[in-house]
């Protein structure tokens, strides 16, 4: 079943349209809601929370815009089970609203990061990793200051035990090494570039699958996760 995507639109947010681009290639419909609104649109079946540099990254990416009322009513309905996706600030505003585990940090070396990263999946059958195979390698941009992925030990031992690990960055042929900046160029923990919460419903990721969606963007391999949002069914009540 294919339902109405909601995405926030939160000041300093900035792939609002390149979003609804690719949910409209996969066949699915949005509709975009503003970050002051306490419900969102009737009739949606998923979020995607986009990417950008919500109220400018001051303090930390997303430290403000978790508190914005879309975002409340995004927990609301992520407790009932809609599914929902954040990339990039998307993924940032998720962890500072406390909805994913972890942060995301500054980059090792401290350098804004923007280039293409090949990807891992390591969970599929979530709702954005149900149209790919565990182990699929993507290629896919990064496009970010705070990427860095990070938690104590006993968070990630607890989020690898539950398969809350979506994806890691890798090499092209598929092998992880947290330690190579090539492949994981943020030095994100065990190289996790994506997870999810405890009931598989919410899931973050630093990289941008909408913008790996056509071949004119140089790789359609962020396609088979805009499709998992927009073909999964929900019986979730809106917020």
């Amino acid at each position: 079943m294919s339902g109405l995507v909601a995405i926030p639109i939160i000041p300093g947010v900035n792939c609002e349209h390149d979003v609804a681009h690719a949910i409209s290639l996969v066949g699915g419909e949005s509709a975009f809601v503003h970050h002051m609104e306490a419900t969102l649109p009737s009739g949606t079946q998923a979020v995607y929370i986009p990417g950008g540099f919500s109220y400018g990254d001051y303090l930390r990416a997303g430290a403000i815009a978790r508190f914005a009322p879309i975002v409340a009513a995004i927990g609301r309905a992520a407790a009932d089970g809609m599914p929902v996706l954040g990339v990039c600030n998307g993924f940032q505003i998720l962890c500072e609203a406390g909805l994913l585990p972890g942060a995301l940090a500054r980059n090792v070396g401290l350098r804004f990061l923007c280039q293409d990263v090949h990807l891992r999946v390591e969970t599929a059958g979530t709702p954005v990793t149900h149209r790919l195979k565990a182990g699929n390698v993507l290629r896919i941009p990064i496009n970010h200051g705070e990427g860095c992925y990070t938690a104590p030990t006993e968070t990630i031992d607890r989020l690898e035990a539950g398969n809350q690990v979506l994806l890691r960055y890798c090499r092209p042929d598929g092998t992880v090494d947290p330690d190579d900046r090539e492949s994981n160029p943020n030095g994100s923990l065990r190289s996790i570039a994506g997870v999810t919460n405890e009931a598989g419903n919410v899931a973050g990721m630093m990289p941008h699958p909408e913008r790996a969606s056509e071949s004119i963007l140089g790789s359609v391999d962020g396609l088979p996760i805009v499709e998992s949002l927009v073909k999964v069914s929900t019986t979730a009540g809106v917020a």
